[in-house]
């Protein structure tokens, strides 16, 4: 009952992963995660009651756990939106954005100005320049996105940041499309990167296999579930006849 237990509680989780995956298919700049399953010792082996290979019931193991949630980096495909603050980066890297002073690492680049010039997340976060400050235009004067990842607006020059981290698993997610930097995040020199404006990188996401993969989990939540009943059932009829003895 225990192991049909630990089995439906895994898919539980993983039906959650799958389904917040399938939730953002259409979110710019969003990573899929994958969730991670491990098949588990019987409870008294990893409570070091019994020793495992033995040749006793305990190995035959304890079903499977949830261990962790991954992510995906698999750049996305990049789409044409004509929208000259929709940007893109062809490549590695990330945009930085801040949120209540910390900054977070982002590929979703449909960015909009705000009356008052400001370069934004749809989300109202000030997207930051190389020196760490929010962009901020004359949103009265003409301005040029150029491919080095620079805004050039009359004689000023605004330079987006543009960083990568030394190791994406430095990176933790921390909502949909951002990531908090767990370590020291170099910037890409202006020539080593392309900033296409005008293009949204689309989400990871391939709705045929989360679909698939979906139903999978579910089925073996059911049949868990199942299982679970039917042990129960079972207890419950070997109690009622040791009780009507």
């Amino acid at each position: 009952m225990y192991v049909s237990a630990s089995g439906a509680n895994a898919q539980s989780k993983r039906m959650d992963v799958i389904a917040n995956n399938l939730a953002n298919i259409d979110t710019p700049g969003f990573k899929k995660d994958f969730p991670v399953l491990q098949a588990r010792h019987a409870e008294a082996i990893e409570k070091g009651q019994v020793p495992q290979g033995m040749g006793r019931p305990e190995d035959i193991g304890g079903g499977v756990s949830f261990e962790e949630i991954v992510t995906d980096f698999e750049t996305g495909t990049l789409k044409s939106t004509g929208i000259e603050t929709d940007l893109a980066i062809n490549g590695e890297g990330f945009f930085v954005v801040q949120k209540d002073g910390q900054p977070l690492l982002t590929r979703a680049g449909n960015f909009r100005f705000t009356g008052e010039g400001f370069l934004q997340t749809q989300d109202g976060l000030p997207v930051l320049s190389t020196d760490n400050n929010p962009i901020q235009i004359d949103p009265s004067l003409p301005r040029s996105f150029e491919v080095d990842g620079t805004i050039r607006q009359g004689g000023d020059i605004f330079e987006l940041a543009v960083v990568k981290p030394n190791s994406l698993g430095d990176l933790v997610k921390s909502g949909e499309t951002f990531f908090t930097p767990l370590a020291e995040t170099p910037a890409v020199p202006l020539g080593e990167r392309q900033v296409l404006s005008g293009y949204q990188e689309q989400s990871t996401v391939n709705s045929a296999t989360e679909m698939m993969s979906m139903i999978e989990a579910s089925r073996a939540y059911e049949a868990n579930v199942k299982m679970i009943q039917s042990q129960d059932q079972a207890l419950g009829t070997l109690i009622s006849r040791i009780l009507g003895q």
